[in-house]
């Protein structure tokens, strides 16, 4: 016998060789119905694998992110068995699942294939769905490996085997095809009821560009229907909402490619957006005790050798920027910390100073590939709004829990509400990775959840996810469209201090090593700005929209009083323009509406007689007259944060 733990801290005893499934049998049927795969000691697996040794176990099922995982990637062999009966000598590549459904790459050879061809795949993986054939693992030495891909002339495959230990190789078979994988699957192919093959697109084996390049089909697919059908029409509003498409509409931003690739130039409504997203931070950090400082775009070299970022990030960063000077460099700023951490060099400290916290609104600049470039939300040069707090040990946790309570305030006045908070701690298997002696780690990883839970926050751990240098809580956003992004973030340092040396005196007058905690409620102003723009469909709330009024005259007969009205509107920091085209009103009121402006004030014969504003709210309609004080009331009602 052997004794299973259960996630709700419960132990079963079971038979040596019990499966996930029947573990799920002994609870109920109907989760052994849902069961997907199987959690054991931290790995995922099979959920009909055998278990010969005491274990944890989590069943998972599609409402876990795990099983979510399983069922794309038996999903991807799916896709592979279609093609395979579709395209008979298709070569493969990987097929992992990824965030969103999965993928496989292909070589079709000389065949062309093409987003006409995605029907008669899609039809098939269906049509193989419903035979319910099982997924079946088995273990393989890397001789017969190598014999099984050999005649089938696959030499992706062979390669991959070739990087390879033997006695680490399994196949999986469903039906008639059969893969290079190390799994987990779904029980068979049945659970798999609906298919959505999304593009294709080009791909270099392995990421090289040097190597072929191979067809890459991207597909989703749902254990219903009805979840296939909703998951579309939220891509179609997902569309929509593109901050690239509404940020074009919204005159916000643009790009240039004699700029350069990633580096967005802002327009005057977005910068009007962005100035007022950074107002907001600044009242926000001056209530909370912050210096504002400002730091130069570039460093020397020896900074960030200092601070490890060279070592960490050199090789695929801007390369270093020479001078006339003989061995003199300096690198554009990857990060605005080593530069905070000279500015509280420059000065002794002493414990009675302590905390410092130093804000910044600092722009940052981190070369990605191209092919990685997205809009706003991925980009090469960006500006955090980041801030470093120099506290004494006892002083982290307090300050830690402040941090938390701006970025929950922060979140709560632009309208999202539905986050988790991430604890990413390092890779205990990697710990190359990262800097700094292990009693450190394993103290600031202990404070980021003390903190976590004084305030309450629902947190999940993930390994792997640390900084380089510490440990940190990242808050994973939901936006209206139910798309989780990592936003704000706060991270312990007890690395950087000792790398740069900075001391505090003690009340016992010795010199002391600050804790460094870094932060970022926006993280990046554009990646922040490119969410926000997704989640309220560019109808920004009124404090912060470009444009909160257009005063839109009926005809040129009005033009004096709407002048006037505009000035004083102006006066009270009610921001705006008057549309004065020799147009209709309701080809101004449509193309103010297209611009999402909060309030249009038409102004007419009775309006001007009586100094009054026809009010009409977007995406409401009219809200009927008002005198220009009463229009001041709603509106100061309506803008407060």
């Amino acid at each position: 016998m052997i004794k299973i733990t259960l996630p709700d801290g419960s132990v079963k005893e079971f038979e040596k060789g019990v499966s996930g499934f029947d573990i799920a049998m002994s609870i109920s049927e109907g989760l052994a119905r849902n069961v997907l795969s199987a959690k054991v000691n931290g790995e995922v697996w099979d959920s009909n694998r055998p278990i010969h040794t005491n274990a944890t176990v989590q069943l998972l099922t599609w409402n876990d992110a795990e099983g979510k995982m399983t069922f794309w990637h038996s999903s991807a062999h799916l896709l592979a068995e279609a093609l395979e009966a579709l395209y008979p000598g298709v070569k493969f590549g990987i097929g992992p699942a990824i965030d969103s459904g999965f993928y496989y790459d292909i070589d079709l050879g000389d065949r062309e294939f093409g987003e006409e061809d995605l029907g008669a795949v899609e039809e098939k993986m269906l049509d193989l769905a419903r035979q319910k054939n099982q997924y079946i693992r088995s273990e393989v030495s890397k001789a017969d490996a190598l014999k099984y891909f050999t005649a089938k002339d696959d030499e992706y495959k062979l390669e991959l085997i070739n990087d390879l230990e033997d006695g680490t190789i399994t196949f999986y078979k469903q039906g008639n095809f059969t893969d290079l994988c190390r799994g987990p699957h779904v029980p068979s192919t049945g659970v798999i009821k609906a298919i959505k093959l999304m593009s294709v697109a080009g791909a270099y084996w392995r990421g090289d560009e040097k190597r072929k390049q191979l067809t890459r089909i991207y597909g989703i697919s749902f254990p219903k229907q009805k979840e296939l059908t909703e998951y579309l029409e939220i891509l179609e509003e997902a569309k929509k909402r593109d901050h690239r498409k509404l940020g074009k509409e919204l005159e916000l931003f643009t790009f240039s490619e004699k700029v350069g690739l990633g580096l967005p130039l802002w327009l005057p409504k977005g910068t009007i957006l962005r100035e007022r997203l950074e107002s907001f931070m600044r009242r926000a950090q001056i209530k909370s005790g912050y210096q504002a400082v400002v730091t130069p775009h570039i460093g020397s070299k020896a900074l960030y050798v200092t601070s490890g970022h060279y070592e960490k990030y050199g090789a695929d960063s801007f390369q270093p920027i020479k001078t006339p000077n003989e061995d003199e460099e300096f690198l554009l700023k990857p990060m605005n910390c080593p530069h905070h951490c000279e500015i509280y060099k420059s000065k002794p400290k002493s414990y009675k100073d302590l905390p410092v916290r130093y804000a910044e609104f600092g722009t940052v600049y981190r070369y990605e590939q191209s092919g990685e470039l997205h809009g706003l939300t991925r980009v090469r040069g960006f500006t955090q709004d980041d801030a470093h707090i120099f506290c004494r040990p006892d002083q982290v946790k307090e300050e830690f829990v402040k941090v938390i309570d701006l970025v929950l305030y922060t979140f709560k006045a632009l309208g999202f509400e539905n986050y988790t908070a991430q604890v990413s701690l390092r890779d205990p298997e990697n710990k190359a990775k990262y800097i700094g002696a292990d009693e450190l780690w394993d103290k600031a990883e202990a404070e980021i959840q003390e903190a976590a839970d004084e305030r309450g926050l629902s947190t999940i751990a993930v390994k792997g996810e640390a900084a380089f240098y510490g440990p940190k809580l990242d808050f994973m956003v939901k936006d209206a469209l139910g798309r989780s992004w990592q936003l704000g973030t706060i991270q312990v340092d007890y690395t950087l201090p000792e790398r740069f040396e900075l001391e505090y005196t003690g009340a016992d007058n010795q010199k002391h090593r600050p804790v460094m905690i870094h932060r970022a409620p926006f993280g990046s102003m554009e990646r922040f700005i490119a969410v926000l723009i997704e989640h309220c469909a560019g109808n920004f709330p009124l404090w912060l929209s470009p444009d909160q009024i257009a005063i839109l005259p009926i005809s040129e007969k009005y033009q004096d009083y709407a002048n006037e009205l505009h000035a004083l509107l102006l006066e009270k920091d009610i921001r705006g323009f008057l549309d004065d085209r020799d147009e209709k009103i309701g080809r101004k009121i449509r193309d103010a509406e297209v611009q999402k402006v909060p309030f249009m004030l038409i102004v007419g014969e009775k309006e001007a007689n009586d100094r009054l504003v026809s009010v009409r709210r977007h995406g409401e309609g009219d809200l009927g007259s008002m005198s220009i004080d009463e229009f001041i009331a709603h509106f100061e009602e309506k803008s407060v944060i």
